[in-house]
């Protein structure tokens, strides 16, 4: 009777054992850890308000807002801010824009996009396509290479750059290129 070898059993699982622990390892080195970078909430049609001592400061409303990990937040259907008086009960002035993102860690609103900046008692708007809203020092500006367009009721301003106060009643226009009156405006197609 032909016995069989406990070695050459044992070398037969060893080299089972090895190829498999060596088939785990290349399997980790073939899947890298992927990191999520987007959002960690969605909310449709948000309506966020802002008040002090009961009363209404802020009012924004966007059908989408993305909140990420580090506090950030993305309006990337278009969002409008609505600003009120002291007292929250008449409209101020409004901002509009197509794309806007705030930035936590700054406390900066960067908004893209067809933006326009409307104060109701002067009866004033902004259009330009970038805008920043410090939310901490209370104003808007534009970097001085954008151009802006400003509508007063009897005239139209143009240039490049703008800073003004957060409710749009003083701003200043970095290089001015022209002023029209409203109906030269209209005609000049400006």
């Amino acid at each position: 009777m032909r016995g069989r070898s406990p070695f050459g059993a044992s070398l037969a699982i060893g080299a089972l054992l090895l190829g498999l622990a060596t088939a785990c390892q290349n399997k980790d080195k073939e899947a890298p850890r992927i990191f999520y970078k987007g959002p960690m909430f969605e909310t449709e049609n948000v309506v966020t308000l802002l008040s002090d001592s009961a009363r209404l400061h802020a009012r924004l409303t966007a059908p989408l807002e993305q909140i990420f990990e580090n506090g950030d937040k993305l309006y990337p259907k278009n969002a409008t801010v609505t600003f009120y008086d002291k007292p929250g009960k008449l409209v101020v002035n409004t901002i509009f824009a197509k794309w806007i993102k705030f930035d936590n860690a700054k406390q900066l609103y960067i908004l893209r996009g067809a933006v326009k900046v409307s104060n109701v008692p002067e009866q004033q708007t902004l259009n330009t396509e970038e805008l920043f809203y410090n939310q901490n020092q209370r104003k808007i500006y534009t970097d001085s290479a954008m151009f802006v367009r400003v509508q007063t009721p009897t005239e139209v301003l143009t240039g490049y750059g703008l800073t003004a106060n957060q409710d749009f009643s003083r701003y200043g226009i970095l290089r001015p290129k022209g002023v029209f009156s409203l109906a030269e405006a209209q005609r000049l197609g400006k």
